[in-house]
């Protein structure tokens, strides 16, 4: 057991204070509770390898990569806390206790570091942090490692961190570009178990789909469907998972044209489409990005087909643009062109060239994906966005058409459909893997796939 240290005990105006035979009490006869001996993380023989390619970048140099912070939500209660990407990838640690937490990459010689962790002990039970601390004391948020049993989870060597305890100067990946760059360019190649944990986000992710469509008919009947579907994805995540990876976007009718539509407070139409976007994050935090568009009758109607086929086209365009040595902006270039074609042959533009079509798509059609959903964002663009594909890189390629309601260009018939199709891929050595491909893409299979588990 880790001895006391001077700490703050976080109460609130509604505790009741502690008589000192209260207090007495609440420090005698507690059992020793020691975590099993096999409590080794799963990704702790991948971290060394890790941290070393870092350590490669910046030689004599302190390293500072903190876990971060737990942020109030309202008053005096704080949100779920979710350590740093950066930190759960060269520790392996991805639990809430992380809050607070250090990892030091020490210099050792010109051209390596030690890792140390600077780890908040375990609540003693002496004092009353242990049940009095709201934000760390283990009677109220659980029970976290001791420093023994922190160096035998991660091969680290930990240290104490003391509330008052100030850091000697390094760089700082919260506050430092380079090292925040550094720590995104290092991520962009997934190894195998890094794919693998990516897959069962996918996984997850695809049985939440099947339960949101399950889900159709009480969702179409509630007055906020939107968020009907989104508790429904939400209660899968969270019993496969850490929980969603990103706010779910359950976007219907019109909704579907605001990229990031998270109100997700309005009621279903049947004769409209539904726009989900959702993913779930596995307990190692790696996260699944997919977006389906789904008739909510069950049945597309001859104007939803045209514009899902075409969105369906230019991923299909995208999807097959995905190579090792391919440039990554390829895949856009190859959605947008079709989209472009397919615009011009609706006789909404008046030609393909140009970028007018923009105002119809609006983004990107698709990004890296990992740890965070918009993995490797602070690379620098010459590894990224100006770089090249690589063998294990892990993407989503996703156009999508958003109509928009009050769009004066467009024929009446178009206005207020918006449709994206988001799928998973893994670059290999001749290609990419389709991920997701567990979920149906085509207009037909949409349809096929939802009478199924609707009528089942």
């Amino acid at each position: 057991m880790d001895k006391p240290v001077a700490t703050t005990v976080r109460t609130v105006s509604h505790d009741l204070s502690i008589s000192p035979e209260l207090a007495s009490f609440m420090s005698a006869n507690w059992a020793a509770t020691p975590l099993p001996d096999d409590i080794r993380l799963p990704a702790a023989d991948l971290t060394p390898a890790r941290r070393a390619r870092l350590s490669a970048r910046f030689p004599g140099e302190r390293l500072v990569v903190a876990a971060g912070e737990l942020k109030v939500r309202s008053n005096d209660c704080d949100y779920r806390f979710r350590p740093h990407s950066g930190y759960a990838w060269l520790t392996g640690l991805t639990g809430e206790e992380q809050a607070g937490h250090v990892l030091v990459l020490e210099p050792d010689g010109p051209h390596r570091h030690e890792a140390v962790l600077h780890v908040r002990p375990r609540s003693p039970r002496v004092g009353e942090e242990f049940y009095r601390d709201r934000r760390y004391g283990e009677f109220w948020v659980g029970r976290r490692p001791d420093l023994d049993e922190a160096e035998r989870m991660t091969g680290i060597r930990c240290v104490r961190l003391d509330d008052a305890e100030e850091l000697p100067p390094g760089r700082d990946a919260a506050t430092d570009p380079e090292l925040a760059a550094a720590l995104s360019e290092l991520r962009l190649i997934k190894d195998s178990w890094e794919v693998a944990q990516l897959q069962l986000a996918v996984d997850h992710t695809t049985a939440g789909f099947e339960d949101v469509v399950r889900a159709l008919p009480r969702a179409l009947a509630h007055p906020r469907g939107e968020r009907w579907i989104e508790g429904v994805f939400g209660l899968r995540a969270r019993a496969e998972g850490n929980g969603t990876g990103y706010d779910t976007i359950a976007a219907s009718g019109a909704h579907a044209c605001v990229l990031h539509w998270i109100r997700n407070d309005g009621p279903l139409n049947a004769q409209e489409l539904l726009l989900l976007d959702a993913g779930v994050e596995t307990d190692t935090l790696y996260t699944a990005d997919i977006t389906r568009t789904l008739p909510l009758s069950g049945r597309f109607t001859s104007v939803q087909r045209q514009v899902y086929e075409l969105v369906l086209a230019a991923q299909e365009a995208g999807i097959a643009a995905l190579k090792p040595g391919a440039s990554f902006r390829d895949f856009h270039r190859a959605c947008m062109r079709v989209i472009a074609e397919g615009l011009t042959e609706w006789g909404v533009l008046s030609s393909a060239e140009g970028d007018l079509h923009r105002r119809y798509t609006l983004c990107s059609s698709g990004h890296m994906l990992g740890l965070d959903l918009h993995d490797c964002a602070q690379a620098r663009a010459e590894m990224y966005l100006d770089g090249v594909l690589e063998e294990g890189q892990v993407l989503t390629v996703e156009p999508g058409l958003y109509l928009q309601p009050d769009d004066e260009t467009l024929p009446a018939a178009l206005r207020g459909i918006g449709v994206r199709i988001e799928d998973d891929l893994v670059i290999t050595a001749d290609g990419a893997r389709l991920m997701s491909g567990a979920l149906p893409r085509t207009p037909d299979g949409i349809e096929e796939w939802m009478g199924r588990l609707i009528e089942g």
